[in-house]
């Protein structure tokens, strides 16, 4: 089998744990132990949140690489996002690093630091040297990024927030902290990051505006890597007077008058900066960008209240010890967030915005357990999370597929098929999460017209899987794939199938083959492996169960006792066709009564059926001493993807042997729903421990090396997020 992972597309209680210019480098803060004490923030929700992750560091090229080494900041649901300068960036001081912006699909930086702050005394003609502090405190705090310099006399303060889902509000503030009268002049000053090759290159296009300077695009239709129109726009706009002139890629903006300080007083100074795709967002944001600019302090207290509500929930039953990676769990899921744009009609997450292919597009079981997590500070951004896949759940008179019906597609980006979008994709499902997430997100404060909204929805993806994905109707369903063109080919099919697993080049699926589904007419209407999947099985199981409780909730008793006695009978079948006595686990089967394939080895995938309850006292105590074994998933970051006895495992293959947080997550809270809350306080420790830097001011990534718990691929990952506060929270 050809492995491809979506990276490569476009071309229930737990015990709390812990009771191509210059090279695009993470400028590192001083080394300081894991969650160490911080100074103070002057904001007592905040305090000891600073850093929680390095966002320090300047980008070396307008296109990163395809894991960003740089950490940024998003808030709101907004298009770009921020850094900070280290203390050694002299020539950045009074600036914030980026923006990085998204066109469209794609992450790309607009400048190292486009919009930087600076004063001239007026007497002297000299320029404040805000590098003449050498101590200056840069540091991001929850949703918010700061500045502070002491130097010539004068005490200089920038922070930057976010006042909409298109604009970024800054406030400088400085003091007269000398004996006498300043008379200074505000000044900002940036220039544009240029791509090396075109059309990118000439994409940008500066120019001054009454208010500030702009950056427009030329249209650029690359669906490869790069995505503008001639509406594409990032502005900044001024509070105070101002005038600015552009020297090719270069501005200065400057304010009309000096400001005369005395000693003791302050002055401020505001700005927006706006990222957006079409006038109409232009538009509808304008009322925002001059709310921000006349009334400052009242969005900055806004922004402040809701992020320490945010804190405030997510924070909840935290260890001490453990509150730094809990806020920098919400941090990464609130830099993910995008709002509606392009053909995205809802607020969702993305995998991660420092990730080539994950910045712009959402997918569908990553938004089921992000918008689990999310649910705990931001209930309606997870009820959004959800909806915004099933915005494009395949409908009974679909043009295209009609025999799709119910399913929900496995990504969405900016731009659909029908506009060229390469990464959006409805070649296949993901696994069935979706009812689990519904629940978890309805009990968590989504609200009764949530769940009665999504009810029938869900009905209608559980009922999908077993008209198009059961092939001898045995009540066990397979992961496969759609009729669809891209899927024209056998091994295009399987591909698409491993996919819809979730799992892309997992070693259970090396040498399966691929059945053709067809209705009562002999229409075809998709594929399956043959080969029936435990975890898929399992998560059916789970949401027969699920889609019961709401039934009953919604006043619907005879349809939650029915399900339930579906949920009983395929309860009985996956424990008869997928556990293997001999060796005391769960596998996927094959069809017709094949039994258990148990040649790759064990994969993480056999512990779903303690995290859906499916097992048996005996099966899970079975299971349990595979998932504690050193030889086999108790490795120095625990529970690989493939068990390390296994003849398949390879503790760098994506799903071959790497650790995922989700699937971590599931293996642990089973245990511990079958008794064994010792192991899994143990596991779940070693791996909070084990995992580089997610206890201090790394990012958290997309899955960790077994052996020695280095992360790997992206960075500042949100389903992996999602879980560590799961995790953290006892959840």
């Amino acid at each position: 089998m050809n492995h491809f992972s979506r990276r490569q597309f476009a071309a229930s209680s737990l015990i709390p744990l812990g009771a191509a210019l210059l090279p695009a480098v993470p400028a590192h803060a001083q080394e300081r132990a894991p969650d160490a004490p911080h100074h103070g923030s002057g904001d007592p929700f905040r305090d000891g949140l600073s850093d929680v992750l390095d966002l320090h560091g300047l980008p070396g090229a307008a296109k990163p690489p395809e894991d960003n080494p740089l950490n940024v900041f998003a808030d709101l649901g907004a298009w770009h996002a921020y850094g900070l300068p280290s203390a050694a960036d002299h020539a950045y001081l009074g600036g914030f690093s980026g923006p990085l912006y998204v066109a469209e699909e794609y992450p790309w930086y607009l400048s190292r630091a486009f919009t930087r702050f600076g004063l001239v005394d007026e007497r002297s003609a000299r320029a404040v040297d805000l590098s003449g502090d050498r101590a200056p405190r840069l540091e991001a705090r929850p949703g918010i990024l700061t500045q502070s310099y002491v130097t010539d006399g004068l005490r200089v303060t920038v922070e930057l927030r976010y006042a909409s889902n298109r604009t970024a509000l800054v406030r400088a503030t400085v003091e007269n902290r000398g004996d006498g009268h300043r008379e200074l002049r505000a000044r900002w000053t940036g220039a544009l990051l240029r791509h090396t090759s075109e059309p990118v290159r000439s994409a940008p296009r500066l120019h001054a505006t009454d208010d500030g300077v702009a950056v427009g695009f030329a249209e650029v239709r690359s669906f490869e890597d790069f995505l503008t129109t001639a509406q594409t726009r990032f502005e900044v706009a001024h509070a105070v007077p101002v005038r600015t002139t552009v020297n090719g890629d270069e501005y200065r903006t400057t304010a009309h008058r000096p400001t005369r300080l005395a000693p003791g007083a302050t002055a401020t100074f505001d700005w927006t900066e706006s990222y957006t795709f079409t006038e109409a967002e232009r538009l509808t944001d304008r009322p925002a960008v001059r709310e921000a600019l006349a009334h400052p302090d009242r969005v900055a207290g806004r922004a402040d209240r809701r992020w320490q509500l945010y804190l405030t929930r997510a924070l909840d039953g935290v260890a001490p010890d453990r509150r730094r990676t809990a806020a920098k769990a919400v941090q990464t899921l609130v830099t993910n967030w995008r709002s509606p744009a392009g053909a995205l009609r809802k607020d969702g997450i993305t995998p991660s915005l420092t990730n080539m292919w994950f910045a712009g597009g959402f997918w569908a079981w990553d938004s089921w357990k992000e918008a689990v997590a999310t649910a705990v500070f931001d209930p309606q951004l997870a009820v959004s999370t959800i909806e915004s896949m099933f915005d494009y759940q395949i409908q009974a008179d679909s043009p295209d597929r009609p025999q799709d019906a119910g399913m929900v597609p496995d990504a969405l980006f900016y731009n659909d098929i029908r506009q060229g979008g390469l990464n959006w994709n409805e070649r296949n499902s993901k696994p069935p999460l979706a009812a689990w997430a519904v629940w978890q997100v309805y009990e968590r404060g989504g609200g009764r017209t949530f769940l009665r909204r999504m009810y029938p929805k869900l009905r209608s993806y559980h009922a999908w899987w077993y008209r198009d994905r059961d092939h001898d109707q045995n009540g066990l369903a397979e992961y496969g794939a759609t009729v669809d063109p891209a899927n024209n080919s056998t091994e295009q099919r399987r591909l698409a199938a491993a996919w819809e697993s979730g799992m892309d080049n997992a070693p259970r699926f090396d040498d399966t083959q691929v059945r053709t589904n067809t209705d009562r007419s002999g229409r075809t209407v998709g594929y399956s492996l043959a080969q029936q999947s435990v975890d898929l099985n399992c998560f059916l199981y789970a949401e027969k169960r699920f889609l019961a409780r709401m039934a009953a909730e919604l006043g619907w008793p005879d349809e939650a006792k029915a399900l339930n006695h579906e949920a009983d009978a395929l309860r009985d079948r996956i424990r008869a066709q997928t556990y293997d006595p001999a060796t005391g686990y769960f596998y996927d089967c094959g069809p017709d009564g094949g039994g258990p394939r148990t040649a790759a080895g064990k994969g993480i995938e056999g512990a779903i059926p303690l995290w859906t309850g499916v097992a048996s006292a005996r099966e899970a105590a079975a299971a349990r001493r595979a998932l504690t074994d050193p030889a086999q998933f108790a490795t120095h970051m625990p529970l690989p993807t493939v068990a390390r006895n296994s003849p398949k495992f390879d503790p760098t293959g994506y799903w071959r042997g790497l650790v995922w947080l989700d699937q971590a997550y599931f293996a642990i809270r089973g245990l511990s729903d079958y008794g064994y809350e010792r192991d899994a306080r143990a596991i779940g420790e070693q791996l909070l421990q084990h995992a580089d830097g997610l206890l201090g001011d790394g990012p958290i990534r997309e899955n960790y090396q077994p052996l020695t718990g280095a992360g790997e691929n992206s960075t500042n990952f949100s389903w992996s997020a999602a879980m560590v506060l799961e995790m953290l929270r006892g959840r």
